[in-house]
């Protein structure tokens, strides 16, 4: 059963002294998402594929007198595990620890029958969207356990509830994304500080959204930033003890 928290008005100092990792940072909800937590206090580790979107983002933050950030260019599509105990050591030595973990970085893949999705485009899907969310989680794990609160955030979606026609991978993606995260939190549920939710962001005003819908005029959804108070209250501390739980970000 999914939950719904739309009405969170977050302290103006929810994440203050928070390290927190946001994927896909560089675009979209990600990038809302991480200049919403720097607002909130928060130093952020952008991490994404397209250096100058990050630099962009980084530039917003610095300008609007959030903590410095720090940058990560990655391709998910074709990350090592080498390269995610690489980053993991990086950000033990600058940090110390990690307080936060968004999992937003996500491709669609085709909208297609599954009798004509093209095999090497399922497997990009899964590689970006389940393979690299669990392999950086499990390389950040010891660094969540330093926090006194670890929050990890997964980014499911309506078609990972329900399976719907033609949405092929990326409604199998989502289904296995929730999955993860439930296996997660049944794993550090009572033994740990770290606690692990989903949020479905529902139709929100992305690239991804508009490519799966060209028809739509972008102005009938919500923005990234209407959906923020979710995003808020799962990586702050009024969220403590809340977990295994999936969540609408819109009504």
């Amino acid at each position: 059963m999914s939950e719904t928290i739309t009405d969170y008005a977050a302290p103006a100092d929810l994440l203050n002294d928070k390290v927190i990792l946001v994927t896909g940072a560089g675009d979209g909800i990600g990038r809302v998402a991480a200049k919403t937590y720097a607002a909130h206090g928060a130093t952020v580790i952008l991490l994404g594929r397209t250096v100058p979107k990050l630099e962009a983002v980084y530039d917003e933050i610095e300008s609007a007198g959030g903590a410095k950030p720090a940058i990560l260019p990655v391709d998910l599509a074709n990350v090592r595990w080498e390269e995610l105990e690489y980053l993991a050591e990086g950000v033990d030595q600058e940090f110390g620890r990690l307080d936060g973990l968004l999992h937003n970085a996500g491709v669609l893949g085709q909208r297609t029958p599954v009798a004509n999705y093209h095999y090497a485009t399922w497997q990009q899907v899964m590689q970006i969207n389940v393979n690299a969310a669990f392999g950086l989680t499990r390389a950040m794990l010891p660094l969540l356990e330093q926090s006194k609160a670890g929050s990890v955030i997964f980014t499911g979606s309506g078609v990972g509830f329900k399976g719907r026609a033609y949405w092929g991978a990326y409604s199998a993606s989502k289904f296995a994304t929730e999955g993860l995260m439930q296996v997660l939190a049944d794993e550090v549920e009572g033994v740990s500080n770290i606690r692990a939710n989903s949020i479905n962001p529902g139709a929100t005003r992305t690239n991804m959204r508009a490519a799966a819908y060209p028809a739509e005029d972008p102005k009938t959804v919500a923005t990234p930033e209407d959906i923020m108070p979710t995003y808020l209250y799962l990586m702050g501390d009024d969220s403590i003890g809340v977990n295994g739980k999936q969540f609408n970000a819109q009504g």
